[in-house]
């Protein structure tokens, strides 16, 4: 598995195994979750993508009770803040909204790691563009919990180009990436200058739903489906490993999350990196994701 440097003190694996629907497998015990993680080592996948908000505040206690001080020395752990939702310990809250205050940020991360059991956090990401944002105290905040040793790195998640320059404008560290949504059905961020102004400054992204939130397997994209099936029987490995390996294939270093509770599932997370693509199957892919054939 090819791993990214995101600076000169943490790198991910390329693959990373997202957590946001960790509290919602039947089996959420320790032994279980732990099963799920050895399965993502042993094809060299050590990034584990989380958020405070996954689970309705759960996922990351569901996690921290099933690390050991080994295995928790073998992966790297994303996490992110800022959404309040009235849900578990925002319950009270009268509507969802952002908060990228110092207090939030701060606070956030000492739940984070409580609620993880590490004295740590390897990346941590604000996961919405607050626009009531004060880009010099979120700023501050976010250069105070790397100064602490509490994070490693920090970045951004659904950001667009001009929110990011607002927030590193305010701040001392550099923020290392953006986690968006990228897939073969959401293809905009490749014109809309979104990966262009990360490429440009050799900032990998994250991408977040890769296959779509399953919606690329409806009925309605059964040509593209279709493709993709051709393209896996001959490379033996499923649809799937197809679409994330069309991600891969860009040069702009992309890092896909994946996202099941199935162990099967798990355990072919890493076909992806083993898809041969060149720039014609990528385009034939992207012109049956657009409908019609490139201008």
């Amino acid at each position: 598995m090819d791993r990214i440097a995101l600076n000169d003190d943490l790198e991910l694996s390329r693959l990373v195994y997202g957590m946001w629907r960790l509290g919602d497998a039947e089996d959420t015990s320790p032994e279980h979750v732990r099963a799920k993680i050895e399965a993502c080592l042993d094809q060299g996948i050590t990034t584990m993508d989380q958020a405070d908000i996954y689970g309705g505040y759960m996922a990351e206690e569901i996690l921290g009770n099933a690390l050991t001080p080994e295995l928790r020395d073998r992966i790297e752990i994303v996490t992110k803040c800022d959404i309040v939702a009235p849900a578990g310990r925002y319950e009270s809250a009268k509507v969802k909204h952002y908060d990228t205050s110092r207090a939030h940020v701060v606070g956030s991360v000492e739940h984070s790691l409580r609620l993880m059991q590490t004295d740590r956090i390897d990346l941590l990401l604000i996961h919405r563009p607050d626009p009531l944002m004060d880009h010099e105290e979120t700023g501050a905040a976010l250069d105070e919990v790397v100064k602490s040793g509490k994070v490693r790195a920090v970045g951004v998640s659904n950001f667009r180009p001009w929110d990011w320059e607002l927030l590193q404008s305010g701040m001392s560290t550099p923020l290392v990436t953006n986690q968006i949504e990228m897939s073969l059905l959401n293809h905009a961020p490749f014109t809309n200058g979104d990966v262009a102004f990360h490429q440009r400054q050799k900032q990998p992204l994250m991408a977040w739903s890769p296959l779509g939130g399953g919606a690329l397997f409806a009925p309605e994209n059964a040509a593209l489906r279709t493709r993709l099936g051709e393209i896996a029987e001959e490379q033996g490995v499923d649809d799937a490993a197809v679409a994330v390996a069309w991600l891969l294939a860009h040069p702009a270093r992309i890092l896909p999350v994946m996202g099941t509770n199935n162990l099967d599932r798990i355990a072919r997370i890493g076909d992806a990196a083993k898809v041969t693509m060149d720039r014609e199957t990528w385009f034939d892919l992207y012109t049956h994701a657009l409908g019609h054939e490139v201008p």
